[in-house]
């Protein structure tokens, strides 16, 4: 990859439930170069579980790669983040925008961009403890807190922090009253005040996230900020990352056919099996492989139809590429 090319510029949202290390593995397999991103994973679940592995192991495969945390209390999350950095981790994300009811109980997420000062004392800590890049990943706003205004303060306390980096997801939360799935669509997308803020901070790498399901779109954002983040689009479908190496990273490499993806998972399906893992850890995450394709709904249905058996195999894929 172009040195001058940061690894941030496309970028694959942190979703909870959806971007396990089996689905980093996977993705990786269609880009070798957009910046992956873990599921959340909460400070509490690191410093009082006895299995970090099972929270922060993954694959060599699929640097570059970020480590996003859950959290309030700057000491806590400056441990854990220590802990990430020597995992192998290339970033530690804090989560600042994050709605669920589950995450505000816990008074972290979304909530925290009430408290600015707070927040820049999260990332003042961080930086204290670790090498790599601290950045935040946060909304333009919550409820109450919701004009440019508030956001530019905001993101100049966190920059005043050292923050090294922010991903902003271009709508505002409403903390009450919508579920996470609402948050991800009903408050209104508005681009322009993440263009914004990058016009006011031209020193600090921006990267803008919500909405966004094409080429045509990527390449509009990128004439304004620095980086594209693109969450429920990569999931739908992945191979919509076959040409991301191409346009946007300077490879030269023939982008993979979907029916190489396929063999290429062969190996790493037995490894899962072989470890205790279940096939259809694996396989769930990939039913979007052949999206707006002819044969889609037949690939869905051959996979969905085998992957749960108590005898299911690798041999899936291969039947299927054989078939």
């Amino acid at each position: 990859m172009p040195s001058s090319v940061p690894s941030h510029r496309i970028s694959v949202a942190p979703m909870m439930d959806w971007t396990d290390r089996h689905f980093r593995f996977f993705i990786r397999l269609i880009s070798k170069h957009a910046l992956l991103y873990t599921e959340m994973v909460t400070t509490g679940a690191i410093l009082r579980g006895k299995d970090n592995h099972r929270y922060l192991g993954y694959s060599k495969e699929e640097h570059s790669i970020a480590l996003q945390l859950g959290g309030d209390s700057p000491v806590a999350l400056a441990e854990c983040a220590k802990i990430g950095e020597d995992y192998g981790y290339d970033e530690i994300n804090l989560n600042v925008g994050c709605p669920s009811d589950r995450v505000q109980s816990g008074s972290f997420g979304a909530c925290l961009m009430k408290e600015p000062d707070l927040v820049a004392e999260m990332v003042s800590s961080c930086k204290t403890k670790v090498k790599i890049p601290v950045t935040v990943k946060h909304r333009i706003g919550v409820n109450g807190k919701e004009s440019y205004e508030d956001l530019y303060h905001f993101v100049s306390k966190i920059k005043e922090a050292g923050v090294d980096h922010c991903i902003v997801h271009a709508r505002i939360a409403i903390l009450e009253g919508l579920s996470p799935k609402e948050n991800r669509t009903v408050p209104p997308l508005r681009y322009e005040d993440v263009y914004q803020l990058k016009q006011d901070f031209p020193d600090l790498p921006i990267t803008i996230n919500g909405g966004i399901k094409t080429h045509e779109e990527i390449k509009q954002h990128l004439t304004k900020v620095d980086g594209v983040m693109i969450g429920r689009a990569a999931y739908d479908h992945p191979f919509l990352f076959s040409d991301v190496d191409s346009l946007y990273f300077g490879s030269k490499e023939s982008p993979k056919t979907r029916e190489s993806v396929l063999d290429s998972l062969i190996p790493y399906i037995r490894s899962v099996r072989e470890n205790g893992g279940k096939v259809h850890h694996v396989l769930r995450h990939i039913l979007g492989l052949y999206f707006g394709e002819r044969g889609a709904r037949e690939f869905r249905k051959y996979l969905t139809d085998r992957m749960h058996l108590v005898n299911a195999t690798e041999s899936i894929l291969e039947s299927y590429l054989t078939r």
